[in-house]
């Protein structure tokens, strides 16, 4: 095995958190798939049997699970090109809005897991959540940090190209231009971010594997760990 092993899944947005945060350190790795849904390898079942779940980050033959806690390992361990402000209230800024994101999955994912009426009610609750984002955490800034991708930008990096993706599909659209201007803009920003863009899952192929799960009350992002 790699000195450095990530267990994904290809359609997971909480895996490229992972993978973002390790090319954006410069870490070499070894990428291995798993089936999650239908046959778990016996590798994820040892490294994750609490969840048994995507990601899993094997460092040195130890196995670290939940992307948020991951990202915090990397940044620990390869503090090259840092994730993280150098001042305490930044990187408590940071985490801040890691948090947020992670607290407020169930309000921003509501609108895949819903229909008619409450679907409706799903999607302005995800987007009272977004404008809570967009006003008190990106602001005026490039990057939820700043200038530079930081944690907090790799933790909302899926509604720069995943959201797309679960609109075409759902008919339903959270984020537009003219309701989010700020938000939409570093969407743009972060997508085209060299770095970020070369890894993005092809559309058309993620389009195709959406659709199968569409009128599901448990669609493929919810089986994955955050």
């Amino acid at each position: 095995m790699a000195q450095v092993t990530l267990l994904g899944a290809w359609p997971s947005p909480f895996v490229y958190r992972v993978i973002w945060a390790l090319k954006l350190k410069g870490v070499d790795y070894e990428y291995v798939e798993e089936d999650i849904l239908y046959n778990k390898s016996e590798r994820l079942l040892k490294y994750n049997p609490v969840h048994k779940m995507v990601p899993v980050l094997v460092h040195a033959g130890k196995p670290i699970a939940e992307s948020a806690v991951i990202l915090e390992y990397i940044e620990e361990t390869w503090p090259q090109n840092p994730l993280l402000p150098k001042d305490p209230h930044g990187r408590a800024l940071a985490r801040f809005w890691t948090k947020f994101g992670e607290d407020k999955n169930p309000a921003l994912f509501g609108f895949l897991r819903t229909e008619g009426e409450q679907q409706v009610k799903a999607t302005k609750e995800g987007q009272e959540q977004l404008r809570i984002l967009e006003e008190q955490g990106l602001g005026d800034k490039k990057f939820f940090g700043g200038d530079e991708i930081g944690m907090a930008d790799l933790e909302f990096g899926w509604l720069a190209w995943w959201l797309e993706v679960w609109s075409e599909i759902t008919g339903v659209t959270l984020i537009e231009a003219e309701s989010f201007p700020r938000l939409h803009a570093w969407i743009q920003r972060f997508k085209e971010f060299p770095t970020i863009k070369e890894t993005l899952p092809d559309r058309s192929a993620m389009l195709t594997h959406y659709k199968g799960y569409k009128g599901l009350r448990t669609p493929y992002l919810a089986l994955a760990k955050s």
